[in-house]
């Protein structure tokens, strides 16, 4: 058996028209109705709209939810479950549906609650350096509580957050050949996220986990467990912890995963695994057309 890990894509990935050729198979025409009864407005209508809107968090994430759980209904029908999941910020939600942590209808509760808050938070800013100084920005990150790392997406490639002068005086600061101010409302995966983390908590106290049949490695922690109030703990850390992504893709390498599928649209994680996981076969799987070509 090749040893296979699931990864799924968070905010970024999101693309208009994602979704609209699943529309045709009978369990995504139930899941979609499930999701307007929870969500009050139609995923399809804002995947069939305007980028603008589908960019707003408040859309973006249950849209993502959705279309990537109907992804994995189907794919797990068609070639059974994987042996490690792991998703990115976002994107951990739809690994611990496809462990079988919860089921759709509460994961979603919860990403609605998710979206909502990050939506609303304000006070803060978030920055994406690619092919920077990594010592260099660890000392300088070491000389300020107010901005911290964020996005640890590889090598090359991270996001930090905090506050917005304090972000801009670090982004002035430290060498790296692109950097990027991020269009966001707030500082995510930062302590600024302290107050919508706890608002967080009503939701996710409610919402009963389940020990997960595969392996899940966190954002905050990127060792594998099923152990359903580990799982439950590390999600709670999620929205004020670091996305720990270099670390997943590590230990995917590391651990003898032979095969890796992108659950998603877009290309965004495969193109970070092309890097840590060379002797990976690397597959994506967000169209109907993907899903046929799988054998």
């Amino acid at each position: 058996m090749t040893k296979t890990a699931w990864v799924f894509p968070g905010q970024g990935s999101q693309k208009v028209g994602m979704g609209i050729d699943l529309t045709t198979i009978p369990a995504a025409q139930t899941k979609l109705e499930i999701a307007e009864k929870i969500l009050g407005w139609s995923i399809l209508d804002i995947c069939k709209g305007d980028e603008d809107t589908l960019s707003k968090t408040i859309y973006t994430q249950p849209c993502l939810y959705v279309i990537e759980a109907i992804l994995i209904d189907i794919l797990r029908e068609k070639v059974g479950f994987p042996q490690l999941v792991a998703g990115h910020s976002l994107g951990e939600y739809l690994a611990l549906y496809a462990a079988g942590v919860f089921d759709f209808e509460s994961g979603l509760s919860l990403v609605k609650k998710r979206a909502e808050l990050m939506e609303n938070s304000t006070g803060g800013s978030m920055a994406a350096l690619m092919k920077f100084d990594r010592t260099q920005l660890e000392e300088l990150l070491a000389q300020t509580e107010a901005v911290v790392l964020a996005n640890d997406n590889s090598e090359g490639q991270v996001v930090i957050s905090g506050e917005p002068t304090e972000v801009e005086k670090l982004v002035s600061e430290v060498k790296a050949k692109r950097k990027v101010q991020l269009n966001v409302s707030g500082a995510f995966h930062s302590p600024l996220m302290a107050e919508a983390s706890t608002q967080f908590q009503t939701i996710l106290d409610q919402v009963t986990f389940r020990e997960a049949k595969i392996p899940v490695l966190s954002n905050v922690n990127p060792s594998p467990t099923c152990d359903a109030g580990e799982l439950k703990q590390r999600l709670r850390d999620q929205m004020t912890g670091s996305v720990r992504w270099r670390e997943i893709m590590t230990y995917l390498n590391e651990s003898g995963v032979e095969q890796v599928i992108e659950v998603g649209p877009g290309k965004v994680l495969t193109g970070l695994l092309k890097r840590a996981c060379k002797g990976a076969k690397l597959l994506n799987v967000g169209t109907a057309e993907q899903l046929e070509s799988l054998n």
